[in-house]
C-alpha cells in the first residue's frame, strides 16, 4: 500500500474570501460545536448571534468571542452589520426566517440547514422567493465537503476508476435525534439519509430511479415510520447505488463492544475506492483506491488531518463568502439542493407507494 502526500490531492477548501460579517441564529449543539469552531478556524467573522433562548445565546457568545448577543432571531436580522445569516432552526421554522431576511437590503446572503423544509413544494417556493428577491441562498449540504468524498470526487473527475458500475454509503450509527423531530411525520429519510443521498449526488448526477424501503427502529421510542432506511438509486450511464441508514446497528447497552461506523466504497471498470466517515468515532475520514489505469493496481491511501466535524463547515461558509464576493452562484445552491429535496420526496412515494419512482415524476 502506497502512501500519497496531501499535495496530491485538495481534501479542504482553499479560502477565497473571509470579508463578509455573518449573523448566526442558533445556539444548540452544531452551532455551538460545528459552526462556530470551523469560523473560528478559519477566520470568518462572526458579529451577532441570536437564539430562541437567549442564555444559551450568551453562553455560546461568551464561548466564541462574539460580540453582540441579540434577543430575538428578528432582532438580529435588523443589524445592519450582517451580511450573511447562517440558521440553524428545526425545519419546520426555518422558512419564516428566511423569508424575513430576504426582506431586509443589507442581507446578501441566506446559510440554511438540512432539510430546507419539510417538503418539496416548500422547497420549490423559497428558492424561488430568494430568485425575486435576488439574494443568495445556499443550504448547509456539509457531507459534500467531507475529506474523503472530497478526494473521491477528484478521483472520479481523473476517470482513474473508470466507468463507474456500482456505489454504496453504509451508515452503522446511532443519531441523536433531537427533539423537535418528535413531532414530524418524517424521521431518517428527511434527516439523516439527506446527508448520503445528497453526496450521490454530488458525485454521479441526477439519479433517475429511486427505491426506498424502511422499518422502524427499536432504540427509537417516538412513533415513526422510517427508522432503518435501505434505498436504491439509479444514476446515468447504469450507475447503481446503494444508501443504507441503519439507525439500530445492534444493541448498544453496557459492555457490548461498539463497531459504529459510516463506510462507502465505488467499484469501476478500472478501479476500486473505498473509505470511512469519521463521524461516529472522532477520526479524521479516511479513502483508499486502487486504479488500473494511475495506481498499477496497487492500492494508494491519501492521508490527512482535518475531520469532517468541524472542517467541513469551513468549507460550506467559505463557499457563501465566495459567493457574495463575486456576486455569483454558491456551489450549494438552493436550486441544486431542490433537487435533493425532490429525492427526498421520491424517496418517501417510494415508501407510501412501493414501487420505484421516476424523478421525472417530478416538476421543478
Amino acid at each position: 500500500m502506497v502512501t500519497t502526500t496531501p499535495s496530491e490531492f485538495a481534501p479542504d477548501v482553499e479560502i477565497r474570501s473571509r470579508a463578509h460579517a455573518i449573523g448566526c441564529i442558533g445556539a444548540g449543539m452544531i452551532m455551538a460545536d460545528n459552526h462556530l469552531a470551523a469560523y473560528a478556524e478559519a477566520g470568518f467573522p462572526v458579529v451577532a448571534i441570536a437564539s430562541r433562548t437567549p442564555a444559551t445565546a450568551q453562553q455560546v457568545a461568551d464561548r466564541w468571542g462574539i460580540g453582540t448577543v441579540h434577543s430575538t432571531p428578528s432582532e438580529l436580522l435588523d443589524d445592519e452589520r450582517v451580511e450573511i445569516v447562517d440558521i440553524a432552526f428545526p425545519p419546520d421554522q426555518q422558512p419564516a426566517i428566511i423569508r424575513e431576511a430576504l426582506t431586509k437590503p443589507h442581507i446578501r446572503a441566506i446559510l440554511a440547514q438540512k432539510p430546507l423544509a419539510l417538503d418539496l413544494d416548500e422547497a420549490v417556493a423559497l428558492r424561488d422567493e430568494a430568485a425575486a428577491a435576488g439574494k443568495i441562498l445556499s443550504v448547509n449540504q456539509n457531507m459534500r465537503y467531507d475529506q474523503s468524498i472530497r478526494v473521491l470526487k477528484q478521483i472520479l473527475d481523473r476517470g482513474e476508476l473508470g466507468d463507474v458500475v456500482f456505489a454504496s454509503i453504509d451508515m452503522r450509527a446511532i443519531p441523536h435525534w433531537q427533539t423537535f423531530l418528535e413531532g414530524y411525520d418524517r424521521l431518517t429519510l428527511a434527516n439523516m439519509s439527506v446527508h448520503h443521498l445528497d453526496a450521490l449526488r454530488y458525485l454521479f448526477g441526477d439519479p433517475t430511479e429511486i427505491s426506498t424501503v424502511v422499518r422502524e427502529d427499536p432504540r427509537t421510542a417516538f412513533e415513526h415510520e422510517d427508522g432503518i432506511v435501505v434505498s436504491t438509486l439509479r444514476f446515468p450511464g447504469n450507475v447503481l447505488a446503494l444508501s443504507l441508514e441503519d439507525v439500530w446497528s445492534g444493541p448498544r447497552e453496557e459492555g457490548f463492544d461498539s463497531d459504529l461506523s459510516i463506510t462507502w466504497r465505488v467499484e469501476g471498470t478500472r478501479g476500486v475506492a473505498k473509505g470511512t466517515i469519521g463521524w461516529p468515532t472522532g477520526q479524521p475520514s479516511t479513502l483508499t483506491y486502487a486504479s488500473a489505469i494511475t495506481t498499477d493496481g496497487r492500492w494508494v491511501t491519501p492521508t490527512w488531518d482535518t475531520h469532517w466535524f468541524p472542517h467541513a463547515f469551513i468549507g460550506v461558509m467559505e463557499q457563501v463568502q465566495n459567493a457574495v464576493e463575486t456576486d455569483t452562484e454558491p456551489e450549494l445552491s438552493v436550486a441544486d439542493n431542490v433537487k435533493t429535496m425532490a429525492l427526498i420526496e421520491a424517496g418517501y412515494r417510494s415508501i407510501a407507494e412501493k414501487r420505484p419512482v421516476q424523478l421525472l415524476e417530478f416538476t421543478l
